[in-house]
């Protein structure tokens, strides 16, 4: 692949989504999990309703968020699937609801092209693939038609098998190969690279120690010159270090979203969006302060 042909053409600093540009150079944008479900690891069963569902969204965006994830399938380890009915009657009217009342970009998290395409009908603008575009093979199709946004995500096996046995010989480099291989499908498929973004992954069929070495080598992923996007919030590697239960992982989240904004993340993606976006601002401030003393040093 030419690396420098491809960021000429692609820029970490924006995508676009049906049109819209949505610009994360200034500071790293936050994304507000919406899950509509009964069995999300965190969450799961507070907002099923589509009125909690919307009420939490709209409390959300109160707090700062700059973007809405909204998932009707959980993808934690060992969820059951959920039939394309269900999600489309669980996601369809928050979707619908929300688009009609807020600004804001509105992502959903799926794997159907068809729960995609009546999101999409509905008003949302990016999509969320935890499979990045193996499960369903219409996806592509039906974010290449309609500009939306793309979320490719690396995952090691399923949901339901991910965490198992998960190996690696070097799991940054793994991953990295992983999107830059899916960035050329996508492409491929008319998806312009323009509208992807890229998630490592974490947590998605990965130990302790691979969630911790993709941490640490986020940078690493700058290469392939798309907006990076992380889920760390409440996530099992971080209870793990911290040794503490789902609901009291707040604190050991806090500092994983630092270090993510410090190595290049420029989405995050959490549930407590007021407290993590007072840490990205200032997670964001100390690395372009770093970054401009650097520049004002080699001038």
């Amino acid at each position: 692949m030419d690396r420098s042909s491809l960021h000429a053409s692609s820029p970490r600093d924006w995508f676009l989504a049906r049109g819209r540009k949505v610009r994360c150079d200034e500071r790293p944008l936050i994304m507000g999990i919406v899950n509509v479900t009964a069995d999300s690891f965190y969450d799961g069963g507070r907002y099923a309703k589509p009125e909690q569902a919307i009420a939490h969204a709209l409390e959300l965006l109160e707090q700062g968020a700059d973007i809405l994830d909204l998932g009707a399938e959980s993808t934690r380890p060992g969820a059951s699937p959920v039939s394309e009915e269900d999600e489309l009657a669980r996601v369809i009217p928050v979707v619908a609801e929300l688009a009609r009342r807020i600004t804001v970009p509105i992502s959903v998290d799926t794997t159907k092209s068809r729960v995609a395409q009546r999101a999409l009908d509905a008003g949302a603008s990016i999509i969320n693939d935890v499979s990045a575009l193996r499960c369903d093979a219409e996806m592509a199709t039906v974010v290449a038609r309609s500009g939306a946004a793309i979320v490719l995500m690396h995952m090691q096996g399923t949901p339901q098998t991910m965490q198992k046995t998960p190996q690696y010989e070097s799991v940054v480099a793994e991953v990295a190969h992983f999107l830059d291989e899916r960035m050329q499908v996508a492409g491929e498929a008319g998806i312009a690279k323009t509208n992807i973004l890229l998630d490592p992954g974490i947590g998605f069929g990965k130990l302790p120690v691979h969630n911790l070495d993709l941490l640490d080598q986020l940078s690493s992923f700058t290469m392939l010159h798309r907006p990076l996007l992380v889920g760390l919030s409440r996530k099992a590697f971080i209870g793990h270090i911290v040794d503490r239960s789902v609901d009291h992982r707040e604190w050991g989240t806090a500092a994983a979203v630092a270090l993510a904004v410090d190595r290049g993340a420029q989405i995050l993606r959490v549930h407590d969006v007021a407290m993590m976006a007072d840490v990205v601002k200032v997670a964001a401030a100390v690395r372009s302060r770093a970054s401009s003393a650097r520049q004002e040093h080699y001038a």
